[in-house]
């Protein structure tokens, strides 16, 4: 079986017991007045192992595959493949969680950013650097401002917002 199936079957199981818990689980503990509501706290999660299980079952019978094959992932040359880039972002991505709090959103969001393009490839740092400011100002903006959801800004000592 391809390197594809086993992920698609992983994930089945992954879904299958995600879906389990939605529908027979989640509900158990719901107050009488929220049986009512027509979207419970478990519509969601429901949809979700639902999507999850059809597109595993897709990937396994190889309905999704076309006359033509695709680029097949060859488990052999596993280091072909650009491993390296995957596994920095993944360390990335850590310390992104790592500095979240210490950093501020702001800081720790805009460096996300800016050091993940570059692994990927970006050079032009112009580019890097206000899309990183940009995108993490909206995005802080959207969530603190608008949703009301408090998130520090800056690092604690920086004097704006704390």
């Amino acid at each position: 079986m391809a390197l594809d199936r086993w992920i698609a079957l992983i994930f089945l199981g992954i879904c299958l017991a995600y879906g389990y818990t939605a529908w027979f689980n989640m509900d158990g503990g719901l107050a009488p007045f929220m049986k009512r509501n027509p979207i419970w706290p478990s519509t969601f999660p429901k949809l979700l192992s639902l999507l999850g299980i059809v597109t595993s079952l897709i990937i396994l019978f190889g309905l999704e595959k076309h006359e033509q094959e695709m680029g097949e992932i060859d488990y052999r040359r596993l280091l072909d493949y650009k491993i390296g880039q995957a596994i920095g972002l993944l360390v990335l991505m850590g310390l992104y969680a790592l500095t979240l709090k210490s950093l501020g959103f702001l800081l720790s969001t805009a460096s996300f950013l800016i050091m993940g393009a570059y692994i990927l490839g970006e050079r032009k740092w112009i580019v890097m650097i206000l899309i990183g400011a940009i995108t993490s100002f909206c995005v802080w903006y959207l969530v603190s401002e608008i949703l009301n959801i408090y998130m520090r800004p800056w690092p604690r000592g920086f004097g704006l917002w704390n």
